[in-house]
């Protein structure tokens, strides 16, 4: 099967590096297009011998890039379309169904309830997002509550299917090792209690809870921020007048392997001794469950990965309702807890529920996805005998 991926950038973010981790194990012949912004995710895809094509969209009105995109799709001679964010999917089923294509699959990676992708669901949004989405074959939800949003927006039930975000859950073992050497290398102090943030920063992640909750701690506990975004700066003056600046870390993106470059996502989340989202609003969740492939305990605000989960199969995480006052009394419960007992540096197994979301399953269960498209667009013997 040869598939081309539409995604709208490949900056260093979840959807981008869930693609170049799916592409890994998917047993399929996949080139990928981006529409804007080649960054550090394109680098890695080709550094795995995927072919990356830039198309050069200079924004969301750019039209000249539909033809482009039509051209490329047609001489590229595709069994199937899979297309991921917004752009991408109004453009790529467009210019697909006009290729001539007509297995298309999206995958809605960021569907809120108020926001897709950080923009309001307003109802301009939904009404061309809907048009689009009919000239694909299936939409993708990677989580249970993203179906549930999909159906409520008015797709019909049979073109859904759930496909949860997956991860590589041995590149995020614990390594004591590699603990040591980051924390050395960050300058945080190897006995300090180490607050983690995973995620872009953006208003919406509420990093600033976890800012705020740092001025009600002792001085050894630190907060290490990892990803870039609008924020960033907004986030640095708060915790300049919250008095804590020394005891906040921005390491800026990190992506999953950065080679010889510097610390990577894994190494950071092995510094760390506790993950903290306290995003009220998520697809999926994607840093908690690798948060849990480290073995870190987790607090969360919102998280379908885990709340979607049996019961038994979610534990190490514990859900934070309220604001800086609720996330400082669970960090310092989870730290008494963690801690009592226990010789440093920690042993931490990978919980059950980083298990269940293991990349090879979902590549597998995206595989059934391709197949069932392709197979529904195939034309019959009747067409075959009439064309």
């Amino acid at each position: 099967m040869k598939a081309l991926h539409i995604i709208t950038g490949l900056g260093v973010g979840g959807a981008e590096q869930q693609l170049r981790l799916l592409l890994r194990h998917l047993p399929a012949d996949c080139d990928v297009v981006t529409l804007t912004n080649p960054g550090p995710v394109a680098e890695g895809l080709t550094a795995d011998g995927v072919r990356v094509i830039h198309l050069g969209m200079s924004g969301n009105r750019d039209l000249s890039a539909l033809p482009r995109l039509l051209r490329l799709i047609r001489s590229g001679r595709y069994d199937l379309v899979h297309t991921h964010l917004y752009r991408a999917c109004v453009y790529g089923r467009i210019a697909a169904r006009l290729a001539g294509v007509r297995a298309v699959v999206a995958t809605e990676h960021s569907l809120g309830g108020t926001q897709l992708e950080g923009r309001a669901l307003t109802a301009g949004v939904r009404a061309l997002y809907l048009a689009s989405e009919r000239l694909g074959r299936t939409t993708v939800a990677v989580s249970p509550t993203v179906a549930d949003r999909l159906r409520h927006w008015g797709v019909p039930e049979p073109r859904i299917e759930v496909v949860p975000n997956g991860i590589d859950v041995a590149r995020f073992r614990f390594d004591p090792v590699s603990r040591e050497h980051t924390r050395h290398r960050l300058g945080l102090p190897q006995d300090a209690y180490v607050v983690g943030g995973i995620g872009r920063l953006t208003a919406g992640k509420r990093f600033g809870v976890l800012i705020g909750a740092l001025t009600r701690l002792p001085r050894d506990y630190r907060l290490l921020l990892v990803g870039g975004g609008p924020e960033e700066n907004v986030l640095r003056r708060t915790a300049e007048r919250a008095g804590v600046t020394d005891r906040v870390l921005f390491t800026g993106e990190r992506p999953y392997d950065a080679g010889t470059r510097g610390l990577d996502l894994p190494a950071l989340t092995s510094a760390m001794d506790v993950l903290a989202s306290p995003s009220p609003e998520e697809a999926f969740g994607l840093a908690v469950v690798e948060g849990l492939a480290a073995g870190l305990p987790v607090l969360y605000a919102s998280c379908p990965a885990v709340e979607d989960l049996p019961p038994h199969l979610a534990a190490g995480t514990r859900r934070v309702r309220g604001g800086a006052d609720a996330f400082a009394r669970a960090l310092a419960e989870t730290r008494t807890l963690t801690e009592a007992g226990r010789s440093r540096p920690p042993s931490r197994p990978v919980s059950a529920a980083a298990r269940h979301y293991c990349i090879t399953r979902t590549a597998a269960r995206l595989m059934n996805v391709y197949a069932a498209a392709v197979s529904r667009s195939s034309p019959s013997p009747l067409e075959v005998a009439l064309s």
